[in-house]
């Protein structure tokens, strides 16, 4: 069986690296890198795990996930189907300001940058009213060639450190990345196996299985480097496919079966722990949706 880095390596033959790739989905392993990214995603939906939280991600948003942060933009089950003609599409732009990138961040112009940068240190969500200056931005980046890049670069730098304090975190402060490599790789082994297997049926001793550890190791293993304990952790990411679900166009009279979907056996059980962790019932965050959406049209 191949083992998968979890610490990717980024060529390092440029000041500023950009990608722009189009696959069937995103790369389905937990990493982490020393480089700042900045990802937009042209076209794909499915759940970013980002150190110890989960966001869910759709065509049009844009993050930036901070330097060795483990991360793993997880594309949703139907694009791994055997006969799913879906395809992802995103532009990354990766950074290293304690790296190559040392001499100008420590510039006293950039002193206001690089606080930005400190400040946020495990990234953040773009809002989405600032996405088009963003991405313009960005694509001025990954087209920019020579010199250029770097005067491009700064242009998005500058427009990320606009946003000032109108962002919110990917993660709490208090989450370590101080993971090494073997726990890395362990640790990405079993989110995959979670996030592959969520909507079925699986237990504490699957997992741990899955793992090579006792239920007990594992327990004390997984609430350690997630903050989570694997209930808790299984029940967000069932909770984070249900969202994506109710709102994509799935009937009201249909919340059960979108239960079922996600994992759980029993609606009582699937509304109580929506409730806990988003605050309101499947109902209520329909309807909060559709308020939303339809305000944001009329007023487009």
């Amino acid at each position: 069986m191949k083992v998968l880095p979890f610490t990717m390596l980024v060529p390092d033959d440029k000041s500023v690296i950009s990608e722009h790739i189009e696959a069937p989905y995103f790369y389905q392993y937990l990493h982490r890198h020393d480089e700042w990214q900045i990802t937009y995603v042209e076209r794909g939906e499915g759940t970013l795990i980002a150190g110890n939280d989960m966001h869910a991600f759709r065509s049009g948003d844009i993050f930036v996930i901070g330097a060795k942060l483990p991360h793993l933009f997880k594309s949703n089950p139907e694009y791994f189907a055997a006969n799913s003609t879906r395809t992802i599409k995103a532009c990354s732009i990766y950074f290293n300001p304690n790296g190559i990138l040392g001499a100008l961040f420590n510039l006293p112009e950039m002193k206001m940058a690089s606080s930005f940068l400190a400040k946020n240190k495990h990234g953040f969500k773009i809002p989405e009213r600032y996405n088009k200056a963003i991405v313009n931005k960005l694509f001025d980046v990954h087209h920019a060639s020579g010199v250029d890049v770097l005067f491009k670069f700064l242009q998005l730098v500058n427009g990320l450190q606009d946003l000032n304090d109108d962002v919110e975190s990917l993660c709490s402060d208090l989450y370590s990345s101080n993971v090494t490599e073997n726990e890395g790789m362990r640790l990405s082994k079993i989110i995959n196996f979670i996030t592959e297997n969520y909507n079925n049926q699986i237990s504490l001793e699957d997992v741990a299985n899955a793992a090579f550890m006792t239920p007990q190791a594992f327990c004390r293993y997984f609430k350690k480097h997630t903050g989570h304990t694997f209930v808790s952790f299984l029940n967000e990411v069932r909770i984070n496919d249900a969202c994506k679900s109710l709102i994509s166009g799935e009937k009201a009279d249909c919340i059960s079966g979108v239960a079922y979907k996600a994992g759980f056996n029993s609606i009582t059980n699937f509304n109580r722990v929506f409730k806990s962790i988003i605050g309101q019932s499947p109902r209520a965050y329909i309807d909060t949706y559709n308020n939303v959406s339809r305000v944001s049209y009329v007023g487009a």
